[in-house]
Parts: C-alpha cells; structure tokens; sequence
C-alpha cells in the first residue's frame, strides 16, 4: 500500500510544481490521512523540497481505525502538550520546509485559520505563501479498487444493523433510543463508528433530511424513515429508507412512496460515466416535481462520499461538471410534509460504465415499503 499513497503525493506534487511552488503543507484531516495512510489528531503533512514529512503531536495511535501511517514517510514527532510554535505542527511544518531550502509554500488557506496563516507567515517570513485550493479534494474524488471495497464493507455493516433493526419491536420507543441502538450495532458488527449521526424520525418528522431524533415515540400509523451509515478504515457510506408502522399504510402513504421511489430510481438510472451533475439531479427531480412538490424538494439529489460523508460532487441543480468511473455518491431524493411526514430513500452507488453492469450499489437493504 505504501506505493499507493508515494503515487497519491506525487500526483500533488506534480500539481503544485506546475503552478511555480517548491512545497505544499495539508492540514485538512481527510486529505492527511488520503496522502498519509492516517491523520493523527492535529498532524500536518509537508511535501518538502527534498522530503515529505508527517509532523505529528505526540507518537501516532496504533488503532487500525485511526490508520497507520505510512511506513515510507518519515515522521517528525512533536511533544504533547507543547506550547507556541512548537505545538502547532502546520507552524512547525512551515519551518521545515523552509530549512529544506523552499522558497515558497502551498497551503490549505480553505482549512487554516487566519491566526495559523499568520503564524505561518510570522515563523517562515522568507516563504512565500499560496493557495493549493482543493487539489487534494478533486484528487480524492475517483477511488481505486481499495477505498471502494473498504465503502463495500461499511455498507454491508450498515445494511446488517439497520435489518437487525427491523426484526425487533419499534412501537413505543423514541426516535433517540432507536438512533443509538443503530450506532451500537454498527460498532458490534465492526465498523469505526458511525459515518454521521444517525437519524431515526418518526410520524410528521419522517422523510426531513437531517432531522436529529428526538424523544417522540413511535406509533402505530406512522412513517419511519431511517438514514445511517458506517465508517470502516476511514471511509464512510450512507443509507437511508422509510418505513410504515402497522399493518397497512394509508393510500397517502402508499402514493408518495411509489413517487419517491421512482424518483430514486430515475437518478440511480442516470449514473454513468460522462453524465452531467446536474443532469442526475434533474432525473430524480422531475419526477416529484412534475407532481407539485417542488417546494418539498431538498436542495441537492446526492453528494460523493469516502473519507468524509459529503464530499465531491455535489449531484444539485447549478452543480458544474461529469462523473468519472469508481466515484461513490449517494442518491437520496425525499419529501417532507410539514405536520404529516414523509419519505426518504437513500442509496449509496459506484459510477461504472455500462459495460462493467452499469451503477454498483452498495447499500443493498429492500426499497419495497415495508409495514413493520
């Protein structure tokens, strides 16, 4: 794997050497760890002049979960606890490049903070300092084989809670309670943790895109809609679906599934390589908006995931740009009644080329709507 993240820097390298600069430093944790194999808590990663450096506070944990670093890139350890410029490993990295005789630095300015740009600059006042924008970020977009069988397995974690969960008795329990017995499972069954805080809503909270659960309790008659995911070796899926509580939904109920649904559908269909962001997004969008619920509509259809749980790209209306083959990105179209509820389906996919079977979905739990 070591050969992996050596290419990952390189390509960096190459980037920012064409745009005139000797070295770049990366603070943001997700891109540390693509480029480091693991982003110690407050680490800094330098691609020096003559050597790349992982400047470290403390020794790095030795946690699976938490990476290990790479073993062909040299660390520079810092004490814990330290104070000043020597607690800071971004100001300390900016140092080293400068003693490995750089004369200008490329730096995250979208993640550093205005005092740590100052320090930087006040530390190296000899380095002249850019922007490497998001260079890593649009790198990290297209995964290899590797980060794509670590968001399998996450999903098949997410997908193994969320059916334990099913099988068990929903009515009478709080949306909290449900959410937290969903993060337990996914740990038991090996993921790092939750990829975000899991949603459980219920009754005229079902189908509201990031609703944080709340004491109500679940009853008979009502939608559950239910939006988790795993986080396994760093990176992160999602999975979303809506439920009815009882023995039979109600005719309202059974019509805005079936229109979501189709909506999902429409833009899971639309993932191709070449297709337009946009594009993706119109597919599922028309759907519902051609049936008057434009007003319900959630700004965007679907985002990228891996390291983090909302990356590039964003699959949204004034979204510029195509897909590539291998970029995951999930697909979750809903509406939201305000005082009813409603419905959410969410799937995360991998872009493949027709020939190669066409979109790969990850997140394999039923979309039939299930009466619980």
């Amino acid at each position: 794997m070591s050969e992996v993240y050596a290419t990952r820097r390189s390509r960096l390298r190459d980037h920012f050497t064409a745009a005139g600069t000797a070295a770049a430093l990366v603070t943001r944790p997700a891109n540390v760890r693509y480029l480091a194999a693991a982003a110690p808590q407050g680490s800094a990663l330098l691609l020096g002049k003559r050597e790349d450096l992982l400047v470290c506070v403390g020794q790095p944990d030795d946690r699976p979960s938490e990476g290990r670093p790479d073993e062909n890139l040299r660390l520079h350890v810092l004490p814990p606890n330290g104070t000043g410029v020597g607690g800071d490993a971004a100001v300390v990295a900016a140092d080293l490049a400068v003693a490995q005789d750089a004369d200008s630095l490329a730096v995250e300015e979208h993640h550093l903070t205005v005092a740590r740009h100052r320090a930087i600059a006040a530390v190296a006042p000899t380095l002249r300092l850019g922007d490497l924008g998001a260079a890593v970020e649009q790198l990290r977009v297209v995964k290899d084989e590797e980060e794509i069988s670590c968001l399998r397995i996450g999903a098949e974690i997410a997908d193994q809670a969320l059916g334990e969960l099913l099988e068990s008795i929903l009515v009478g329990r709080t949306e909290r309670h449900l959410a937290l017995e969903l993060e337990r499972r996914l740990v038991d069954h090996g993921a790092d943790g939750p990829a975000f805080a899991t949603s459980v809503a219920t009754g005229p909270n079902s189908g509201r895109r990031g609703h944080r659960p709340t004491d109500r309790r679940v009853e008979e008659g009502d939608f559950l809609s239910v939006c988790l995911g795993a986080t396994y070796r760093g990176y992160r899926c999602e999975i979303g679906r809506t439920f009815v509580i009882g023995t039979s939904p109600a005719e309202w109920q059974i019509e805005l599934y079936d229109l979501v649904f189709a909506a999902q559908r429409a833009g899971r269909e639309s993932l191709a390589p070449g297709a337009v962001y946009a594009d993706v997004d119109r597919a599922a969008r028309q759907v519902l908006d051609s049936a008057g619920y434009a007003e319900a509509l959630p700004p965007l259809t679907g985002h990228g995931v891996g390291l983090e749980i909302d990356e590039d790209p964003q699959l949204a209306p004034a979204a510029m740009g195509k897909l590539d083959a291998c970029v995951p990105v999930t697909v979750e179209p809903g509406v939201h009644l305000p005082g009813r509820g409603g419905v959410r389906i969410d799937d995360t996919l991998v872009v493949r080329p027709e020939a190669d079977g066409g979109p790969e979905l990850l997140t394999i739990t039923t979309k039939e709507l299930l009466a619980l």
